[in-house]
């Protein structure tokens, strides 16, 4: 469930909303244009869900909650997709396994596009007469509109796992001028690695603004944090190579029981991705096979590995308390970050002149890891009804990771933005930043 802190909507903020839900929409789509059609059926582990499904489910999404509810006389484009297309809500009937995603050949490509088109037209209708529209209909809007964005971030990741166990190493986009710049320049001056103080005492965290906030964001309250030092920026390949050189996957004192015994028993000897070629190592990216760039941030890292890697260093990981409370004292920004709206679908290195006495990229490029478990706020209340699954049920055995990544919108993140998964997981954008 969604807490939106706005007044009902005016018609005359009637285009706003529309060319938002048209531009949110859009941008789905347009993420899955470089595709083959037998791209968007292949789910190669049950993390990964197809982007057919993706594209579907958010369609659902819409029709079930906003479509159903407060459109007169709509008809749904097929009594089945109910069924397909329904993701985790139990409060919505039964639903194709999550693992079985993969299985579903049909509906075709052509029809899931077309669905998202009856679907589009319907919601456009309703949003160009908007008078008898209550508020409720326009938080739901937003919420649907946010949940889209966070699809967007997984249609990009799941596609890049997608093309990665291929052979054939496809290209999802060719290499602009940007990326080519950094693929090029790996010999380039790198920021110095720097520890800034962030004073102790009583701090406020949780969502302080206005608009719009997840539940699991709710509500603001007090924590007492000692005095902590906060690296300057993120972890870089250069650095992480060290740790691998330094036989860092192959000694058990730096990592945590569990994650050396998974370690072991996958093979882990670098991050998700890296493979060595030619006495070289490169990395799989959306870009297709790459040198690894040693002044960009390393991510598609576990918790487990970010764990082992803060050890050998002889730092730790932050807390989210201690990350929003520095991010709010060192005033972040979206400014600085690499985000989905630039098509680069990496983080990017820091600029070489990059001041070492600011604090960078704490919004965008890479999920930074924190050791902090994902729980419920003081005070947290799971909303009654369907929407109440959205956050509230994951709320165990996950780990809280914080400011977002180069494939998430950039009008979609927040400080107090609370992502969550469990240690394991390698295929989003996660990176490291070290705390002491």
């Amino acid at each position: 469930m969604s807490q939106l802190h706005a007044s009902p909507v005016a018609p005359a903020l009637t285009q706003s909303w529309l060319s938002r839900y048209q531009a949110v929409r859009s941008q789905s789509q347009a993420l899955c244009a470089p595709l083959l059609p037998e791209d968007t059926v292949v789910q190669p582990m049950l993390d990964v869900s197809p982007p057919k499904w993706h594209l579907a489910h958010t369609t659902w999404f819409w029709e079930t909650f906003l479509l159903n509810e407060y459109a007169p006389g709509y008809q749904v484009f097929h009594p089945d997709y109910a069924y397909l297309f329904n993701s985790y809500y139990n409060s919505l009937g039964s639903r194709v396994n999550r693992a079985d995603r993969g299985t579903l050949s049909r509906p075709p490509l052509a029809d899931v596009l077309a669905y998202r088109a009856h679907v589009d037209a319907a919601l456009s209708a309703l949003l160009t007469e908007p008078e008898d529209l209550p508020a409720t209909f326009f938080e739901l809007l937003e919420l649907g509109l946010q949940h889209e964005q966070q699809h967007q971030e997984l249609l990009a990741t799941d596609i890049k796992y997608i093309l990665s166990t291929s052979p054939l190493a496809p290209v999802y986009t060719p290499l602009n001028k940007k990326s080519a710049a950094g693929h090029e320049n790996s010999a380039r001056a790198i920021p110095p690695a720097t520890f800034l103080q962030v004073p102790g005492g009583i701090h406020r965290i949780g969502f302080q603004e206005e608009g719009f906030c997840f539940d699991n964001e709710l509500a603001a309250h007090e924590v007492l944090l000692a005095p902590f030092e906060l690296q300057n920026r993120l972890v870089i390949n250069g650095e992480y190579l060290a740790f691998i050189e330094a036989g860092g996957y192959r000694d058990f004192r730096h990592w945590m029981g569990e994650g050396w015994d998974l370690a072991q028993a996958e093979g882990w000897e670098a991050p998700l991705y890296w493979v060595q070629k030619e006495g070289a190592w490169h990395r799989f990216t959306h870009n297709g096979l790459q040198p690894v760039d040693p002044a960009a941030p390393v991510t598609h890292i576990s918790f487990y590995e970010a764990d082992a890697y803060a050890n050998w260093a002889g730092a730790r990981l932050p807390t989210e308390a201690e990350w929003e409370t520095a991010a709010r004292y060192f005033g972040a920004t979206t400014d600085e970050g690499t985000w989905l709206e630039s098509n680069l679908l990496d983080p990017q290195p820091l600029p070489a002149d990059a001041d070492p006495t600011q604090c960078h990229q704490l919004l965008g490029d890479c999920w930074e890891w924190t050791y902090s478990a994902y729980h419920a706020y003081p005070g947290y209340q799971r909303a009654a009804g369907a929407l109440g699954e959205y956050n509230g049920k994951f709320m165990v055995n996950q780990l809280v990771l914080r400011g977002g990544s180069c494939a998430t919108p950039e009008n979609h993140i927040r400080l107090s933005y609370r992502n969550f998964f469990h240690a394991d997981k390698r295929w989003q954008f996660t990176g490291i930043r070290l705390a002491r």
